[in-house]
């Protein structure tokens, strides 16, 4: 290419267009491809998308030709920042009008660099005017940019160390476009009951993924419902609580069962008793809608106790018997519980839980109810058949469970969450069989190879849906976990990973998977269902696992990418907690991919001297390889 031309994003973007529309995403769920599966660190689509679409199309001033003077190429470079402006709009994200306006500046930048370049040695393979350059982005992460890359109509390739990561890109870019247009092989789609006209772009797929994730759901309702049981009130209930007299005889679907951890305390006159570790008692701090428990000391032991209204004791109540950090106050003797002390407890396997509340489903709310003894046992029926013990690596900046001794991540979980985590990871597979015999039912071949093979027939399409049903089980898992908090003020089981981080908390939330709430599988489900929906391809896509630094994928492709931030997230060692589950699920499917125990983690590009000896060594390693990748780029790139 002529080396005077200079591309749209190196002169000059409509910046402030790109800022608006990147932070009105972040508000945005329904619908979002970041819906299929977290990523910690995912790039806008407005502004991977714009950034994308500025790198391919020529700024006006390299063709003086057409514009002549400096006030032609500005109105051509504002005409430029109008499309850019609309392109960016979360709206326009699948608006089939802007998205090919777009292309077509694209398509018309290339073919007058194909024409430029016509005497180019390799003209032929470089710049074919009836071929676009493929993409490429080395680390892909959460996919924004070969999501996007392959909207404007680019054959897009991801490719990333991090099987998650990759796992995410096959299924934004590789499996809607591989079967765009297919009609969904379900039994009630078969008979026309769901849907009537065509199946455009991936909603055959999303629906077969609704279809066979209810049959998940329902599956697993019948062999472990019995670990979520229904309350029933009572009229003694309703003795002490007058809001209940409207529920007496009913028995109400429970939406969480809240728990506070416990230590031993460390007061010798109560050394008995394992006090809760509750960093709040309030449940609802929802005006007019307040709840809060209320810890009733009787004897050498207490029990707790529900109660609608303001507390007495606001602050109190607020508090729970949170000190300050991670110190505490023991609820029988009000002796100091230190960190340390707590420290201890648990890498002794001492700390334990106790049912502090029940969540239930209303008319027109949440009820919230007393512990009682049977939800207390229904808990403790569960017994897993399979635990992750993979050991918890990395730096307790970001793995803030492991002083208090939980070690490995089986130990994140409790007995029912493993119970109900093993169980749709195991239906999955369950369920690609299911997938399998309906779609050779509907005429796609049986015999052709797997989706890694590059089949198209059964076996691949039961895999491909498979990948998504997989996904729903990780969003379980992230609203399933004994690191979940209770939300007081909209009234919900908080994620685990509220920031980039597995952090410690002392009371929490075990979610009812079968329920209408949030943590339900079936609502995991319904956000896939609409991600795949909101999709938008124009080509083919491709992700593989390699390592940056010495990956050959960017051979004659455009690249763009958001490299790493030297020691800023350990992607690997997070990943873990998904790892996990995804690999018992799709592992067969992608025995290379989920060939290791845990993610990659020594050639992760990331400076940490945990992993390094020291900070010399992990800025050594960090500079060195970013080096290799970079070269690996400037080597292979279009």
């Amino acid at each position: 290419m002529g080396s005077d031309k200079k591309k749209l994003i190196e002169v000059a973007l409509p910046l402030e267009a790109i800022n608006v529309a990147s932070a009105r995403e972040k508000s945005i769920r329904h619908g979002h491809p970041s819906t299929l599966h977290l990523w910690w660190a995912r790039r806008p689509l407005a502004a991977a998308r714009a950034v994308i679409f500025a790198q391919m199309v020529d700024d006006p001033s390299g063709h003086p030709e057409r514009f002549p003077t400096e006030a032609a190429q500005e109105r051509e470079r504002q005409r430029l920042f109008r499309l850019i402006e609309e392109l960016v709009k979360w709206e326009n994200t699948t608006n089939e009008t802007v998205l090919q306006q777009a292309r077509d500046e694209i398509w018309q930048s290339w073919r007058l660099t194909c024409a430029e370049n016509r005497d180019h040695p390799r003209a032929a393979e470089l710049f074919d005017t009836d071929k676009l350059p493929a993409f490429h982005d080395p680390f892909a992460g959460g996919g924004s940019l070969p999501l996007e890359a392959q909207r404007l109509g680019l054959e897009s390739y991801a490719s990333d160390l991090n099987p998650v990561a990759v796992l995410i890109n096959k299924a934004m870019i590789e499996i809607p476009p591989k079967f765009a247009g297919r009609a969904p092989v379900n039994p009630e789609s078969r008979r026309g009951t769901a849907h009537s006209g065509s199946w455009k772009g991936a909603a055959g797929l999303a629906e077969d993924v609704r279809y066979y994730g209810k049959w998940m759901r329902d599956e697993a309702e019948k062999r472990i419902g019995h670990l979520y049981p229904k309350i029933e009130i009572t009229a003694d209930m309703a003795d002490e609580r007058p809001d209940l007299k409207k529920y007496v005889g009913r028995k109400l679907t429970v939406i969480a069962w809240l728990w506070a951890r416990t230590v031993k305390s460390p007061n010798p006159a109560f050394a008995h008793v394992d006090v809760p570790l509750a960093s709040t008692f309030m449940l609802s701090t929802k005006a007019g809608k307040e709840a809060y428990i209320d810890p009733v000391i009787e004897g050498d032991g207490y029990r707790f106790s529900v109660r609608v209204g303001k507390p007495k004791d606001a602050e109190a109540a607020k508090n729970g018997t949170k000190l300050a950090r991670a110190n505490f106050v023991c609820l029988m003797s009000r002796a100091p519980i230190s960190g340390d002390y707590i420290k201890a407890e648990g890498k002794s396997g001492r700390m334990g839980a106790r049912l502090m509340a029940i969540v239930a489903e209303g008319e027109r709310g949440r009820v919230y109810l007393s512990p009682t003894p049977e939800h207390e046992a229904a808990a403790c029926k569960a017994e897993p058949v399979w635990k992750p013990e993979l050991t918890i690596s990395g730096s307790t900046q970001y793995l803030g469970v492991k002083p208090y001794g939980m070690d490995r991540f089986d130990q994140l979980f409790t007995d029912r969450q493993l119970v109900a985590l093993s169980t749709f990871s195991d239906l999955v597979g369950e369920a690609r069989v299911r997938i399998q015999n309906d779609a050779i039912i509907l005429g796609l071949s049986k015999n052709e190879c797997s989706f890694d093979g590059g089949g198209t027939g059964a076996i691949a399409y039961a895999q491909a849906i498979g990948v998504f049903l997989g996904f729903a089980t990780s969003k379980v898992a992230d609203r399933n976990s004994a690191l979940n908090t209770w939300a007081t003020l909209r009234e919900h089981v908080a994620n685990t990973f509220k920031r980039q981080a597995l952090a410690m908390t002392w009371d929490f939330s075990e979610c009812n998977v079968f329920s209408e709430s949030s943590g339900n599988f079936e609502g995991g489900i319904t956000s896939i269902f609409n991600a795949l929906l909101s999709l938008g391809f124009s080509g083919q896509g491709s992700s593989k696992q390699s390592d940056a630094s010495t990956q050959l994928i960017s051979l004659a492709k455009v690249v763009s990418t958001d490299p790493p931030y030297y020691d800023n997230v350990p992607y690997a060692d997070l990943s873990d907690f998904f790892y996990v589950w995804l690999r018992r699920s799709m592992r067969p499917v992608f025995p290379e991919l989920f060939a290791t125990l845990a993610v990659p983690k020594a050639e992760e590009l990331v400076a940490f001297a945990y992993r390094h000896n020291g900070k010399a060594g992990a800025e050594a390693f960090f500079l060195n390889g970013m080096t290799q990748a970079m070269h690996r780029l400037a080597e292979q790139a279009h």
